[in-house]
C-alpha cells in the first residue's frame, strides 16, 4: 500500500512538470530542415522529430507512453489504450500521447476514436504528419478516397521527400504502403504511416 501511495504521489507531482508542447523552438528548426532535406538527409532529420514528439517533460508519462507501444507491440491492444488514456489523462497538452492511442484504436479497428485523437493531435501539433498520413489510412479503409488523398497530400507538403507519403497521394492503397513500411520507427508494432 505505502508503494502505491508513494507512486501516486510521484505521479501527481510529475504531472505538473509536463509541458504543454514539445520544444517548439527546436521542432520549428527541424521541420525548416526537413523542407530543405534531399532524399539522402531526410531520414535523420525525421528520427529527431518523433524524438522531440515523444518527450512529455515528465518520466512518469514517458514511461507510460513506453509501457503502452510495448503493449502494443506485443498485440495487447486494450492493455496499451488503457496505459494510453491514463496518459492523456494526465498530460492531455502531449500530442505524442493522443498519437498512440490513435494507433492503438486504429489497430483495433476502432476507427471513429482513432479519428477524433487524431483531431486532439493536430490541435495541438498542426505538422504531425504521422497523424495526417493516419488520417489517411482511416479515411481510405473507409472507402473515402477524396479526402484521403488529401490528407496524404497535407502531410506530404509537410514532409516531401517521405516516399510512402508519395505513394499513398498517388493513390497507391495504404495496405500497399503499409507492406512497404522503408524505415518508419517501429516504435508502435507497425508502421507510424498509419499514425
Amino acid at each position: 500500500m505505502r508503494q502505491v501511495i508513494l507512486l501516486l504521489v510521484f505521479l501527481i507531482s510529475a504531472v505538473s512538470a509536463v509541458p504543454a508542447r514539445a520544444d517548439d523552438a527546436r521542432l520549428d528548426e527541424l521541420f525548416a530542415a526537413l523542407l530543405e532535406a534531399g532524399p539522402d538527409d531526410w531520414l535523420g532529420i525525421e528520427e529527431e522529430i518523433w524524438g522531440e514528439w515523444g518527450q512529455s517533460g515528465s518520466p512518469a508519462m514517458d514511461l507510460l507512453l513506453e509501457r503502452g507501444r510495448a503493449k502494443m507491440r506485443a498485440g495487447d491492444l486494450i492493455a496499451a489504450i488503457s496505459d494510453f488514456s491514463v496518459l492523456i489523462e494526465n498530460a492531455p497538452d502531449f500530442a505524442e500521447g493522443w498519437n498512440a492511442r490513435a494507433t492503438a484504436y486504429f489497430m483495433a479497428d476502432l476507427y471513429g476514436p482513432s479519428v477524433s485523437d487524431i483531431a486532439h493531435v493536430l490541435a495541438l501539433e498542426p505538422r504531425h504528419f504521422g497523424a495526417l498520413a493516419g488520417l489517411g489510412a482511416v479515411l481510405e479503409e473507409g472507402g473515402n478516397l477524396k479526402d484521403a488523398k488529401g490528407a496524404y497530400e497535407a502531410a506530404l507538403a509537410i514532409h516531401p521527400q517521405r516516399p510512402d507519403l508519395r505513394e499513398a497521394k498517388r493513390g497507391r492503397s495504404a495496405a500497399h504502403v503499409a507492406d512497404n513500411r522503408g524505415t518508419w520507427p517501429d516504435q508502435y508494432g507497425q508502421d507510424p504511416l498509419c499514425h
